[in-house]
């Protein structure tokens, strides 16, 4: 294994940083701007059982240190994703993707992950039971204990590769949903999600965002998603994949030292384009500063 290598669910990484879901399309977008294989892998866009259009617009709006999105789960639907994303991504990227998946009853989510687990390129499953931007699905499962179980049970019984419970942080007590998707069977979660946010234009005097509310996202989370990590991670005996406000080299050594075996970048990428290969390139360095060997000394928070 190389100084940056880790593992996430068994499947080895050539370095910790992997894109999130909703913030690099389906990998072939950034492949034109630069080699996508220098990642540990990413998680490609949100996809549900049939496709949607998303949430009316406007749908984001600017913060101090972030942005709020209620995007709303846009994508082409599973069937779309197979026949036409996957083999356009097959040519450029080489390495297992993660594939992310939201649904809007247990169902949706058990119909979805058995036909992606059946692609040779899939190599975790990353289910959403977080997305603040839906009614009636997404969150709604992540919020409550046993609803996060049962998808679990349901996607587990469908699928064979590892499968990583995407939680929201809009709860009382995150690691009590952690445990109890580990308790389901969870091979990993993965967390933070985006926190629920609104902006209100004093002009209109009128919510900024046609849904009035979204997910805050960027550097203002991460303190957050940094004390979430290190709760989740010390209640949980499975992997946990950190993330929120992810922009330098240091936050995905802290990240780690909080208790991540991987680190997911979000809205960085929506802001530089390169931000994932900067961090990666800029990871020696900063180990190096702080004295760290390998990556492999800090996962899990070791």
């Amino acid at each position: 294994m190389g100084r940056l290598s880790t593992v996430l669910c068994g499947v080895g990484l050539d370095n910790p940083v992997i894109p999130a879901s909703g913030t690099f399309g389906f990998g072939w977008e950034f492949a034109e701007w630069y080699d996508i294989n220098c990642l540990g892998t990413f998680s490609f866009k949100g996809t549900t059982k049939e496709p949607r259009f998303g949430n009316p617009t406007p749908r984001i709006a600017e913060c101090p240190a972030g942005m709020i999105n209620a995007v709303g789960l846009q994508n082409p639907g599973v069937d779309r994703v197979i026949a036409e994303e996957l083999p356009k991504l097959r040519k450029v990227f080489h390495k297992p993707v993660m594939a992310n998946v939201s649904g809007f009853s247990v169902d949706d989510y058990a119909y979805t992950c058995e036909k992606l687990d059946r692609e040779d390129q899939v190599g975790w499953l990353e289910v959403n039971i977080s997305c603040p931007n839906v009614h009636g699905g997404g969150m709604s499962f992540g919020t409550d204990p046993r609803a996060a179980a049962e998808v679990t049970r349901a996607v587990k019984a469908v699928t064979k590769k590892p499968v990583i419970m995407k939680l929201s942080p809009n709860v009382t007590d995150i690691a009590a949903i952690a445990k109890a998707c580990e308790d389901a069977g969870a091979d990993g979660v993965s967390l933070i999600n985006t926190l629920q946010g609104m902006r209100i234009d004093l002009r209109t005097r009128r919510p900024v965002i046609k849904n009035v509310m979204g997910g805050v996202s960027g550097p203002a989370v991460f303190p957050v998603a940094l004390r979430m990590v290190w709760q989740v991670s010390r209640a949980v005996g499975i992997p946990v994949v950190g993330m929120g406000g992810v922009t330098t080299a240091e936050d995905v050594l802290e990240m780690m030292m909080a208790g991540a075996s991987a680190v997911e970048v979000g809205a960085a990428n929506l802001t530089d384009p390169y931000a994932c290969r900067r961090i990666i390139d800029d990871l020696p360095a900063a180990m190096d500063r702080y004295g760290i060997a390998s990556i492999e000394e800090l996962r899990g928070g070791r």
